[in-house]
């Protein structure tokens, strides 16, 4: 049996009236879908919420799950101590979700926790939920520093370990934080990130997440882009029923609020191999199209990989690289992202080539 239901959240502690004291009435389409939703939960009568959130404690290569029978929490460092949060743990469901992710080489557990309380990326989603539901035990997972395929995996291991149980999942996040109006600034690319997003969560259309690029992520400033990965993970391979419910950006902070129902089975949705196979594709005409210094450096890189010793200067290489000097920067990207950058500022050695090498 899928998920009952998993929905997109924000978290703005703002919305929770003891927090805003009158300024979450800014956000009435933000509270309104809210409200919607936790009587949906209520309505499935879950015995688990899975939430996943961008502010427990983050790892770059692992996923961490919050260990323990139970956890508190409150929202007093926002000023309002009397809201107040006390949740059972289900550890066996994050024991297997935990063991699953291993299996399939992601690193997960409950190890490094650092902060027990709940954090506010799990506490403002239960506070409306409590407003309608409470019966239920909690799974609360970080997200991790790895990258979008690797969080959309996680979630296909969370579906599976899930099983027969009736569990939601809550991916908590919010879009850009620089839109209009914010704090942070505004830069064109907030708007830019949020529409992308939004849309792609109306139609259920995992896979153009999987094509937002990793600088326009940046430049926005956002926090739920990983979440949102681990819920469309959790449907790999399976239609669904998505639903927008709504979006604002009141100070200057995209809230979206989405939900997702499971379909049927659908071999066509395997969102994950399509992106793979688009990445590879990427890169192969990136690799015909590369000028002489890259396809070097490209070179020199798999030669080392492969035997474990630098590469011999090759034959045939053009006059630019042979006959003159220069500084060299080289630097090496994963799906966009900065893995490493090494160099000089002046020569070192006799040619350009030499200094790729």
């Amino acid at each position: 049996m899928p998920i009952l239901r998993a929905y997109a959240l924000p978290h703005p502690p703002l919305a929770v009236p003891a927090v805003g004291r009158g300024e979450e009435n800014k956000m009435q389409a933000t509270l309104s879908a809210y409200d919607e939703v936790a009587r949906a939960i209520a309505a499935l009568a879950p015995e688990t919420v899975i939430f996943i959130t961008p502010h427990n404690v983050l790892y770059a290569d692992y996923f961490h799950i919050s260990p323990g029978n139970r956890a508190k929490g409150s929202f007093s460092r926002f000023g309002a101590p009397e809201a107040r949060f006390a949740v059972e743990y289900d550890t066996e469901l994050a024991g297997e979700i935990a063991e699953l992710a291993q299996q399939n080489g992601l690193p997960a557990g409950p190890l490094g926790e650092k902060d027990a309380k709940l954090d506010h990326g799990v506490m403002v989603p239960m506070w409306f939920i409590h407003q309608h539901y409470r019966d239920y035990r909690a799974v609360r997972i970080s997200q991790s520093g790895m990258d979008a395929a690797a969080h959309y995996r996680f979630g296909r291991c969370i579906a599976q370990a899930v099983g027969q149980r009736r569990a939601v999942l809550v991916a908590s996040g919010d879009l850009s934080h620089k839109l209009p109006g914010s704090s942070y600034g505004t830069v064109p690319q907030g708007a830019e990130f949020d529409q992308a997003v939004t849309e792609a969560l109306s139609r259920g259309d995992f896979l153009a997440l999987f094509d937002i690029p990793e600088g326009l992520r940046e430049r926005a400033a956002e926090c739920g882009y990983n979440s949102y990965m681990v819920l469309a993970g959790c449907f790999d391979r399976r239609r669904v029923e998505a639903r927008l419910l709504s979006y604002e950006g009141p100070f200057g902070v995209g809230y979206a609020v989405a939900a997702f129902a499971p379909g049927e089975p659908d071999e066509s949705r395997d969102f994950l191999e399509q992106s793979t196979q688009a990445l590879l594709a990427g890169a192969r005409d990136r690799r015909n199209s590369e000028d002489c210094y890259r396809a070097l450096a490209r070179q020199s890189l798999e030669y080392a990989v492969r035997n474990g010793r630098r590469l011999p200067l090759p034959g045939g290489l053009p006059d630019e690289l042979l006959n003159h000097q220069a500084g060299v920067f080289v630097s090496l990207h994963k799906n966009g992202r900065l893995r490493g950058c090494i160099g000089t500022i002046a020569p070192t050695t006799d040619c350009v080539a030499t200094e790729i090498l």
